[in-house]
C-alpha cells in the first residue's frame, strides 16, 4: 500500500501536534506547581484555622472513614504487614544458605532505605492523595472554586496551599508510625512466629540499624508527601467533565504519584547510597 506525500506530512502534523500539546501539559503543571509552593508561606500566615482543619480531616479521616482512624490505621496496617512480609521472606532465603541470624540486620537495612518509604508513598497517594482529587474536583464541577475567586479569596493558596502544609505536617507522625509498626512487625514475626532468638534478633537489628538513615527516610517521606500532594491538588483543582471526570482525575492523579513515589526512592537511593561498593556483615 503506497502512502502519498500529503498522508506523510499529514501525520508528521499531528505528531508535532500532539508533542506540542503533552509539552504545553508538562508546562502548565510545572506553573501550578510553583504557584502551590510559593502559596504555603501565605496559607500558613492567612489559613491556620484551614490548615488545622485539614491536619486533623486528613490524619484522623470524617465522616465514615473517622470510625476506623483515618490514614493513621490505614498507614500502621500497610507498614505492618509489609515489615511482616521483609521478615518472612529474609527469613526463608536467608535461611538458605545457613545465615538466618541475620533477619534483623536485613530488617534494619530494608525497612528504612526502601520498604517503609514506598509502603507510605503508596499509603498517602491512595488514601489523603485520592480524597484531596476527589475533593477539589467536587469543588471545582460545583463551582466552588469559581465563588472563591468571585469573593475574592485566592484560590491556591486557600485550597491547595493549606493541604501541602497539612500534608507536610501529617506525615511526620504517620511515617514514625509506619517506620515503628514495620520494625514491631518484623521483630514479632522472627521472634514468636519463626522462633528465632530474641536476641540474636535484636544484636544484629541494633548493630546495623542506622540513625542516619532514619533521618534520610523521614527527609525522604516528606519530598513524597509533598509530591503526592503537588499532583493530587493539580488534577483535583484542574478536574473538568462532571462527576465523571472527578474519577477520571483521580485515576490519573494517583498513577502519576505513584510513579512519582518510586522515582523519589530511586533518586534519593542512588543520592545517597548508590556510592557504597560494599556492606560489611559484621559485628
Amino acid at each position: 500500500m503506497m502512502i502519498s506525500g500529503t498522508d506523510r506530512r499529514r501525520a508528521v502534523r499531528r505528531r508535532l501536534a500532539a508533542l506540542s500539546r503533552g509539552v504545553d501539559a508538562v508546562g502548565a503543571q510545572v506553573v501550578f506547581y510553583l504557584r502551590a509552593l510559593g502559596s504555603v508561606g501565605k496559607a500558613a500566615r492567612s489559613y491556620h484555622e484551614e490548615t488545622l482543619r485539614l491536619i486533623s480531616e486528613i490524619s484522623l479521616g470524617s465522616g465514615v472513614l473517622a470510625l476506623v482512624g483515618g490514614s493513621v490505621v490505614i498507614m500502621g496496617f500497610l507498614t505492618f504487614f509489609a515489615g511482616a512480609t521483609v521478615a518472612i521472606q529474609g527469613y526463608d532465603a536467608l535461611g538458605g544458605i545457613g545465615v538466618e541470624a541475620f533477619t534483623g540486620f536485613l530488617s534494619a537495612y530494608v525497612n528504612v532505605r526502601v520498604v517503609a518509604p514506598v509502603t507510605a508513598g503508596v499509603g498517602l497517594a491512595a488514601t489523603i492523595g485520592a480524597g484531596t482529587t476527589a475533593e477539589l474536583g467536587a469543588m471545582r464541577i460545583s463551582e466552588e472554586i469559581d465563588a472563591l475567586d468571585a469573593m475574592a479569596i485566592p484560590a491556591v493558596p486557600y485550597l491547595v496551599g493549606t493541604r501541602l502544609l497539612a500534608g507536610a505536617i501529617v506525615v511526620v507522625p504517620l511515617y514514625a508510625l509506619g517506620v515503628v509498626a514495620a520494625f514491631f512487625a518484623s521483630r514479632i514475626t522472627t521472634v514468636v512466629i519463626l522462633g528465632q532468638s530474641a536476641g540474636v534478633y535484636d544484636h544484629y537489628f541494633t548493630t546495623f540499624l542506622n540513625p542516619d538513615d532514619v533521618l534520610w527516610s523521614f527527609a525522604q517521606a516528606i519530598v513524597m508527601a509533598v509530591a503526592v500532594m503537588l499532583i493530587h491538588t493539580y488534577y483535583g483543582f484542574h478536574t473538568s467533565g462532571g462527576p465523571a471526570g472527578v474519577g477520571v482525575a483521580t485515576g490519573r492523579a494517583v498513577r502519576l504519584s505513584l510513579i512519582s513515589v518510586v522515582t523519589v526512592t530511586l533518586m534519593i537511593s542512588l543520592a545517597l547510597y548508590g556510592s557504597a561498593r560494599q556492606l560489611h556483615l559484621a559485628g
